[in-house]
């Protein structure tokens, strides 16, 4: 593909709800603009975009795909974003590297909670929207009704560009707005056809694009209220103002399937939609903090953000990213700025689906491909030594589903761990830990479909196999009055005996571990041997007496005890203080502790009695309530962490994927009698 400047490149983030038809149209703008050679179809599994094998098996998008599109002098990245919720963290990418964002929006569902959301994260990096309707083949579409949703959800700046013409509930052809001209499909083929008689109906929406051009400018509202008529240029001149300005959403119509009203789309962008020369410039941090202004130019010097990572066991890393300025190309010394380090590349690709192609460089404002750059992850910048700048990253949602991951054949653990971190590195919104007490490895995700795909990729990646389990909670154990017992060891063997004798005080304290004290012990037992007293009760405290849980808010003080001159020593004294602590501690009213945590989720207002009363089933207590954005409110409650293993599923489906949560630790308190039983009762099967 030839070199673009970037005042003729387009980066497009294709977004919405899942099954909106975002590849499908992805598909149907590559193919009409001749990137490729047949239209490819999800349902088939061919398409240039759902490339990745989960992708094919599922039949839907698991991460961003990128392709470019030439249409009519004019490069179009397309960055085709998964609708599912379970891979939001694509969304954030595609967005990353996006001047304007396409919203598809199904014909028959309307606005969806996919919609608000790549709405949404339009507005925070305060992106052009573009929203297409799609599907209008399907007899259960309704273009009209899902306009009127899309005003009243996202305001008056949604304004009509294509629009239906509908005969015995299909579109029988589209009349664009702007140029007021008719298409009628004919064997696939668009045919310029007269304007139909839409009555008022069309009147009304020409009125609602010929008021939001006399918005964008003084000449412009004077020639309107003089009832002169805007010529067809200036329409589409005032309508690209006001787009690229972000005080106008166009809204456009087809079917992505059959590629009806594609190629108005196609030209409504080139016509309308920011090139990267008027959006991509940036401002970024030195390395004193401070702002630069980073323009897309060509012949400045290079800085470029790393939005995307793909880890394959047989290609390598591969780093994909957008340059804001200059050029990156094999021959640049580039600087990561996260670690540091110099990096060399090899060679610079462009990207169409799992093809790339070499490139002599990656220009200002356009997207690229780099292999084998190890040390470089996503949201990295990378830039020229002689000015070290640092662009925003990518900020991912948390994850919020939490698992425990162990392999199927023993002794894979390592194979196991170093699969799942290869496939963080490819995505940012997996998190993955050891937990050392309950000695579980942990994986966290956005949800059961997302951690079904690990699975399967570590299985088809990695060749290992996995079970995933409800993670075991770290209990803890303490008492609850104070308790005196002796540890008298005595042992006697050929040669010198054994022979250490204490007399220890076990109380409640507020402590996170186990306060050690000695008192009034005079020569009973000799200094010397009371840190091996300790050392007995530091490794004893490990397992407590219910369940063989970590001991805290524990006492001991040393009063009292017996020593022999010849047959004592520090093992013997250690011994007789793990006595004693078996001894004493089942006599000292001990209780379980459960991990509490606080809870902050935020929900529709419409979702807060269903979730303040699914709280309070978990045994959880709401603390109060906070306003958030968009007619959400946020409830803040301490919940025991043992309840919280499948709350994002129930958040998911009581808010329709709207709300979200938070959970972090806390304290731990005495958990009730009913739960320590069954705990202790679980521990007793598994001894």
């Amino acid at each position: 593909m030839k070199q673009y400047p970037a005042k003729n490149i387009l980066n497009i983030a294709l977004a919405g709800h899942s099954g909106s038809g975002k590849t499908s149209l992805a598909e149907a703008m590559l193919y009409l603009g001749g990137n490729s050679e047949r239209l490819g179809k999800v349902s088939d599994g061919n398409t240039v975009f759902d490339f990745d094998p989960e992708e094919i098996k599922r039949k839907t998008s698991v991460q961003a795909g990128v392709a470019p599109v030439e249409w009519k002098g004019k490069k179009i990245n397309i960055i085709d974003a998964p609708g599912l919720f379970d891979f939001e963290g694509g969304l954030y990418e595609a967005v990353r590297a996006a001047d304007t964002v396409l919203i598809t929006v199904s014909g028959k569902d309307g606005v969806c909670v996919g919609t608000e959301k790549a709405v949404k994260a339009a507005d925070k990096r305060a992106l052009t929207k573009v929203f297409f309707v799609n599907g209008l083949c399907d007899e259960s579409a309704r273009f009209y009704r899902v306009f009127e949703n899309l005003k009243a959800s996202f305001g008056p700046s949604v304004c009509p560009v294509v629009v239906p013409y509908i005969v015995d509930g299909q579109a029988d052809c589209y009349v664009n707005l702007l140029e007021y001209k008719a298409y009628k499909y004919i064997d696939g083929k668009a045919t310029v056809v007269p304007i139909p008689d839409m009555g008022d109906r069309l009147e009304g929406l020409r009125t609602a694009i010929n008021e939001a051009v006399a918005e964008t400018s003084d000449e412009m509202f004077e020639k309107y209220f003089s009832g002169e008529e805007f010529t067809p240029e200036e329409i589409i001149v005032g309508v690209s103002k006001g787009v690229k300005s972000g005080t106008i959403s166009p809204v456009f119509c087809g079917d992505a399937l059959l590629t009806y009203g594609v190629e108005q789309l196609l030209n409504g962008l080139n016509w309308l939609a920011p090139t990267a020369e008027d959006k991509s410039a940036e401002l970024a941090l030195d390395t004193e903090g401070s702002p630069v202004e980073l323009n897309v130019n060509d012949d400045a010097l290079t800085a470029a953000i790393v939005f995307k990572t793909i880890a394959d066991p047989f290609v390598g890393k591969l780093s994909y990213f957008k340059v804001v300025s200059g050029k990156l190309s094999s021959d640049a010394p580039l600087v990561n700025m996260r670690t540091g380090n110099s990096e060399r590349i090899s060679k610079v690709m462009t990207i169409r689906g799992k093809k790339l192609e070499d490139a002599p460089y990656i220009g200002a404002g356009d997207i690229g491909a780099v292999a084998k750059l190890s040390g470089t992850n996503t949201g990295d910048t990378l830039c020229a030594p002689a000015r070290k700048v640092i662009l925003d990253g990518i900020d991912y949602p948390a994850p919020s589903l939490m698992m425990a991951i162990a392999p199927k054949t023993k002794g894979d653990e390592e194979k196991v761990a170093l699969g799942v971190q290869k496939l963080c590195e490819e995505d940012p919104t997996i998190r993955f830990e050891t937990n050392h007490e309950t000695h579980q490895m942990i994986i966290s995700g956005m949800g059961e479909q997302h951690l079904d795909v690990v699975v399967s990729k570590l299985k088809s990646k990695y060749g290992t196999d996995v079970v995933l389990s409800k993670p075991k909670v770290a209990y803890r154990e303490t008492i609850r009055k104070s308790v005196k017992v002796q540890g008298r060891y005595k042992k006697q063997t050929g040669g010198h005996g054994q022979f250490g004798d204490v007399w220890i005080e076990f109380s409640p304290c507020d402590s996170d571990n186990m306060i050690f004290e000695e008192r009034g012990v005079g020569g009973a037992v000799p200094k010397g041997f009371f840190p091996a007293v300790e050392k007995g009760l530091r490794e004893s405290i490990s397992k407590g007496p219910l369940a063989g849980y970590p001991v805290v808010g524990l006492k001991a003080t040393l009063y009292d005890g017996s020593y022999h001159p010849v047959d004592s020593s520090e093992m013997s004294f250690k011994t007789a203080a793990s006595l004693a602590y078996k001894a004493g501690m089942p006599d000292a009213s001990p209780v379980l502790l459960e991990p509490v945590g606080m809870l902050k989720a935020t929900v529709p207002d419409a979702s807060m009695g269903d979730i303040m009363g699914e709280i309070t089933k978990r045994r959880g207590r709401v603390l109060g309530m906070n306003p958030s954005e968009d007619r959400m409110q946020t409830i803040e409650a301490e919940v025991p962490q043992a309840e919280m293993s499948d709350f994002a599923t129930f958040i998911r489906q009581c808010t329709q994927g709207r709300g979200y949560f938070s959970f972090a630790f806390v304290r731990y308190e005495e958990a009730p009698a009913m739960v320590a039983q069954k705990v202790i009762e679980e521990a007793s099967r598994n001894k």
